[in-house]
């Protein structure tokens, strides 16, 4: 499948069900896993996963009952994220793949500052070439501040990541028309260009277990938004993703624009800017041309804001070029501005990011 192969970045999300079994993992199914993301790794393309299954785990600890109560679920989590943790890692170990947890709430990507910082690991963490894996941090988030289900966290971690592809492993092979298990009538829809109310219909038919078709079907919005396509595909089988490229039934859901325009639709739509900065001709020159603002370019800061407020960028004559994110709070911005990046350190007390606004994070205006 053309839309996998071609993919430049691959969040990859598996549930409870496939992960473990009777409060115990199942590690040749996470083996082929690893395999699958073995092979996608080797031919240049970079992998998140995001799994579930730390309660299912972690719940013989607390007398192997299915937990009921909230404190009894993040005990089953703090329990089991141990031992999801190590499954994973031996299936990933002899591969030569290092893996690195991490743990988001909601508001990690709600937040436009936490979004930031958990954007920031993320990147880094592929560029070290580890394998992030993800969960929802269970043991602190409260049923008021939960995604419910991590077909919506990978959702958000692809839209953050600016991933090319989704893959949502499900217990069915893609969305039909209606609940294959009990209408035998039911069609399989094998892509989709876009989503309507009829879908959303068709999903509410097919709902399946806590994470079930149609959040599936929201998660997919979420991506399709950000310029991400989504497969949803049956995940208990012998490769699951490599079985995709072999033809196996799945439902495609692609997106007209890609992730980068898709970003940049967002950032000059969404953002309300709370704050300005004045940057001089050079800088200005140098974002037309695709560059990030650093601090040698800022001559002025105008407003008070924290880090991860939007903002607008001036050029000296006060001119609208561009709106961004700024990655540096006025107070600190107004230390280092007209500063070399190698200078950061010293003035603030820490390292701070080499850009005041990433390229990925600006939209020019002109």
């Amino acid at each position: 499948m053309t839309k996998l192969a071609n993919a430049r970045r691959i969040v990859i999300k598996t549930g409870s069900a496939l992960v473990a079994s009777g409060g115990e993992a199942r590690h040749a199914w996470i083996a082929r896993l690893a395999a699958d993301i073995d092979t996608l790794r080797k031919r240049g393309q970079e992998v998140i996963l995001v799994t579930s299954g730390a309660i299912a785990l972690g719940r013989t600890g607390l007398g192997g009952s299915k937990p009921r109560l909230l404190e009894e679920k993040q005990a089953a989590a703090a329990l089991g994220q141990p031992l999801l943790m190590a499954a994973l890692s031996s299936a990933f170990d002899p591969l030569g793949i290092r893996t690195a947890q991490a743990l988001l709430t909601l508001e990690d990507t709600e937040r436009r500052r936490r979004w930031l910082n958990a954007r920031a690991t993320l990147e880094t963490l592929l560029a070290s070439g580890a394998l992030p894996i993800i969960n929802e941090n269970d043991t602190v988030a409260t049923d008021e501040i939960r995604y419910g289900d991590n077909d919506r966290l990978a959702a958000r971690v692809a839209q953050m990541v600016g991933a090319d592809c989704l893959i949502l492993l499900s217990d069915v092979d893609g969305l039909y028309t209606s609940d294959p298990r009990k209408n035998g009538g039911a069609t399989h829809i094998p892509s989709l260009d876009t989503i309507t109310a009829e879908h959303d219909t068709m999903a509410g038919e097919a709902n399946t277990g806590s994470g079930g078709m149609a959040t599936k079907l929201a998660a997919a919005k979420i991506a399709y938004a950000a310029g991400c396509a989504t497969a949803i595909t049956e995940g208990d089988r012998d490769h699951p993703v490599l079985a995709m490229e072999n033809g196996a039934r799945t439902t495609w859901i692609t997106p007209a624009d890609t992730a980068e325009a898709a970003r940049r639709i967002w950032l000059k739509g969404h953002l309300t800017p709370e704050g300005a900065i004045r940057v001089d001709e050079g800088a200005v020159t140098a974002l037309l041309k695709g560059s990030s603002l650093l601090p040698v370019g800022v001559i002025m800061v105008d407003g008070r804001f924290d880090r991860g407020a939007a903002v607008t960028i001036n050029g000296p004559s006060g001119q609208l070029i561009a709106k961004g994110v700024s990655a540096y709070g006025s107070v600190d911005l107004e230390k280092i501005m007209g500063l070399q990046t190698s200078d950061v350190e010293r003035i603030l007390g820490y390292k701070g990011r080499p850009a005041v606004i990433h390229r990925d994070d600006l939209v020019l205006e002109t």
